[in-house]
């Protein structure tokens, strides 16, 4: 028997390598449709390993049998394979959809749970179809648990890609699954809930109660379970889960470390501030018992807390102090530099106290990568405390004692001290000569570069290279350096032509749970998104002389997503030029598209449709990309307008079982879409700079715009909120949050406009400004605005007119 098993695995493994299965396949038939059961399933597991699209047909009638088995196993090996098999015939599966359907109403749980998989998989493209199954099968019943939690996840998918709320029979049929007999059914209907995107706090309280039902069950794994969910809940709507805090309490002394760690940092998320100093107490008393994961766990809600509870952060840094002199790993150690970084970062009174802390930590960092972050950090904060020069020493011991990648960071951190402060500079100027002799190249560089621009003290010079950086994108940087040096040219290089490195928005940490033939998420690379569309542009030839892609904006939806075609635009704006691209979603099975385009109108406001680049075919249920070329006008100061869009195309009436033609002719149709909106922001690209004011004084005034505006906006934080919104820049110095309480605040912007050229806004905003209705709040806004590009001054300026 065992060496039977060994051959299936065998076979499975070496078919990737074999040109002729044709013997094998004979054999492995055999084995199905034998006597032996104990052979049965294997050999059906590795048939379909080595079956192909062209051998489907061969097999059909015996994988049809054995979907229907009486035999357990043989059924579940039959259905699972089939699930692989969909991959290579979709068409071939789909005829065994009535088998399948036999399959669900089997007495085994895990066969009904793999028929309903198998069913899922066959229709996942039918969102009617889909809807009927959940509804069918909710009415029925399943005896099968792993099928009700099945049910439940594909049920979650439907209500948040619709955007259905909760009065859809979707949300009724999870929220009956809360009063389920069988408690794996409970939980995954508790946590499906709290997970949904519709879900407001009056929904949450039935999903809450019965996890705190499970807090006090006696099983370690429910408690868990729901103090995990629990734990997730309250980073949104720490209220919800006020009403637990009494059960959590008690799970603090739980002998199992990792529930009594999340019990704890759930109640830091939903305590009040005056209970924080008993909860540091509890945490310490046990923080040497577990491991560096969940140390990481309390290091991220300690990280909430200090965001809640902006004055009690010496206690939290004095606790996260402690926790770094500790023993741990990388990713523990980085979590706390990652916190006391932000606490830094958000909260200035806790600033000069926290880079304290940074600079005993990296006397004896054996990180390279958290101290050449923290010398980072102190380059850029430690100039602007009240006395910078008490810094030096921690990170000249760095230039003596530590590796050169750290020597290196060490120079560039004591260089922005040099440009920052005048009273500071000649003694770095002396530390940085010494270190010009350093055995290091890089280190050594560094020092020279650092030293000569220094001893200028110029402010335009040390803005431009040392208090801020290029903000390119270093991808693109290397492609178009490593062209340059390739093709035969007497100009210079010139950097305006690299796309500027967009500013990254940090994404929330996504909790996802995968079910059986459920779509994986897309997974988020550091590719530049810049780059990427670049490359698939560069191929179609009339977009080749058009150079870098100056900034990509984010898919907008020109259709609802409930008609047939589905239409995304993303636009992609080059120096002269904007390229519009069309990702068209055929959500049609009885429909083939040809020859796409979309029509674009903008020659009222002078913009100019160059060429259209077709999509050829768009099968059923498939999407295709088609682009629009458009020039923008001559008048450079003539940047925004409306588009109107039309999709034209040739339909073709095909057979939705096969996705063939029945017409080879077709006819011409069109679909009218929503007019895309050109903006200002489309022309900015945001950049980061560390240093403002230096950037500020570098610019000048030689283009400057200043005008005062009144603006109808009650708040001066929605006021801040817009004005980043039209102007598409990058808010700097922190100045997108505007202390609480004030009736007054001044944001800062920075970014690039198309064409490579800089510019600044400083923004000073005070409540109480008039309006023609007497009792309307309003702000009066002094606008100022540089650039080193006069008709850039002008565009930016019409975002707020």
């Amino acid at each position: 028997m065992m060496l039977r098993r060994m051959i299936y695995l065998s076979i499975k493994e070496m078919s990737t390598v074999a040109s002729d299965v044709i013997i094998v396949t004979s054999s492995l038939t055999r084995d199905m449709t034998g006597k032996e059961d104990s052979h049965r399933g294997p050999a059906i597991r590795a048939l379909c390993k080595i079956t192909d699209a062209s051998m489907m047909q061969s097999v059909e009638r015996y994988m049809k049998q054995a979907i229907v088995d009486k035999l357990p196993s043989v059924a579940s090996a039959a259905l699972t394979s089939s699930v692989h098999l969909m991959r290579q015939g979709p068409e071939v599966v789909k005829r065994w959809v009535n088998e399948v359907q036999e399959a669900v109403n089997n007495d085994n749980i895990m066969v009904q749970y793999h028929a309903l998989g198998l069913l899922y998989q066959i229709r996942r493209t039918d969102k009617h179809a889909i809807r009927k199954l959940i509804v069918k099968f909710s009415k029925a019943g399943l005896r099968s648990p792993y099928a009700y939690c099945f049910l439940i996840r594909i049920a979650s998918n439907l209500i948040n890609e619709e955007g259905e709320g909760t009065d859809s029979p979707m949300y009724d049929f999870i929220d009956s699954c809360l009063r389920h007999k069988n408690e794996m059914v409970i939980y995954e209907a508790a946590s499906t809930i709290v997970s949904l995107k519709c879900v407001t706090p009056k929904e949450l309280s039935s999903a809450v109660n019965v996890l705190q039902l499970f807090i006090s069950s006696p099983k370690p794994v429910l408690r868990y379970a729901a103090v995990r969910t629990l734990n997730k809940v309250a980073i949104q709507y720490p209220a919800a889960v006020t009403a637990c805090n009494v059960d959590l309490e008690t799970l603090i002394t739980d002998s199992n470390r990792s529930i009594a760690t999340l019990a704890i940092t759930t109640l830091l998320k939903t305590g009040n501030e005056a209970g924080v100093d008993r909860l540091m107490k509890q945490i310490s008393s046990f923080l040497s018992e577990i491991s560096d994961q969940f140390k990481t766990v309390v290091v991220d809600a300690i990280k909430s807390l200090c965001q809640k509870f902006p004055r009690k952060h010496t206690v939290l840094m004095t606790f996260l102090a402690n926790m770094l002199r500790e023993e741990g790993g990388y990713e523990y150690k980085k979590a706390i530099v990652n916190t006391i970084i932000s606490i830094v970062e958000e909260n200035p009174e806790a600033k000069e106290a926290g880079l304290a802390h940074l600079c005993e930590f990296i006397e004896d960092c054996e990180h390279t990568s958290l101290a050449t972050r923290i010398l980072h950090l102190l380059g850029r904060e430690g100039p602007r405390t009240t006395t910078p020069a008490k810094y030096i020493r921690y990170i000249y011991n760095r230039v003596i004692l530590e590796n050169a990648p750290v020597r290196a960071a060490a120079v560039s951190a004591l260089a922005k001290f040099g440009a920052a402060s005048e009273d500071l500079l000649p003694n770095i100027l002396v530390l940085l000569q010494r270190t010009t002799l350093d055995q290091d190249d890089e280190v050594r560089d560094r020092a020279t570069f650092y030293y000569q621009l220094l001893k200028h003290n110029d402010k335009a010079l040390n803005s431009a290279y040392i208090l801020n950086s290029m903000n390119v994108s270093l991808s693109s940087l290397e492609r178009l350096l490593h062209r340059y040096t390739i093709e035969p040219t007497t100009k210079p290089f010139d950097v305006r032509s690299v796309p500027v490195e967009a500013v990254q928005v940090e994404q929330p940490k996504a909790d996802i749970s995968i079910g059986v033939g459920l779509p994986r998420p897309g997974v988020e690379t550091k590719t530049n998104r810049e780059d990427t569309y670049g490359e698939q542009l560069s191929v179609i030839p009339e977009f080749a002389h058009l150079g870098p892609i100056f900034k990509s904006s984010l898919p907008v939806d020109l259709t609802e997503s409930e008609v047939e075609y589905v239409v995304r635009c993303i636009k992609h704006v080059f120096s002269h030029y904007i390229v519009f691209q069309f990702d068209i979603n055929n959500t049609l099975n009885d429909q083939l598209l040809e020859r796409v385009s979309v029509q674009m109108d903008g020659s009222a406001e002078g913009f100019e449709v160059v060429h259209y680049t077709p999509c050829q075919v768009i099968k059923c249920n498939d999407t295709g990309t088609t682009y629009t070329l458009v020039k923008l006008p001559d008048d450079s100061s003539a940047v925004t307008g409306t588009l109107a869009c039309t999709m034209k195309y040739t339909v073709k009436d095909c057979d939705p079982a096969t996705g063939l033609p029945d017409d080879e002719e077709g006819y011409a149709d069109e679909f009218v879409l929503e007019d895309i909106e050109i903006t200002v922001s489309d022309h900015v690209q945001k950049v980061l700079k560390p240093n403002w004011s230096a950037s500020w004084d570098e610019i000048g005034a030689e283009n400057e715009l200043e005008d005062t505006y009144t603006l109808s906006i009650p708040t001066l934080e929605e006021c801040v909120k817009k004005i980043i919104s039209y102007m598409g820049m990058q808010a700097c110095e922190r100045s997108d949050k505007v202390p609480e309480g004030k009736a007054s605040h001044a944001l800062y912007l920075a970014g690039v406009y198309r064409g490579g050229h800089d510019v600044l806004v400083r923004a000073k905003m005070a409540l109480g400004g008039t309006t023609a209705d007497p009792g309307a709040q309003a702000i009066t806004m002094q606008l100022t605005i540089r650039s080193t590009d006069e008709s850039a001054v002008q565009v930016i300026a019409s975002a707020v007119e």
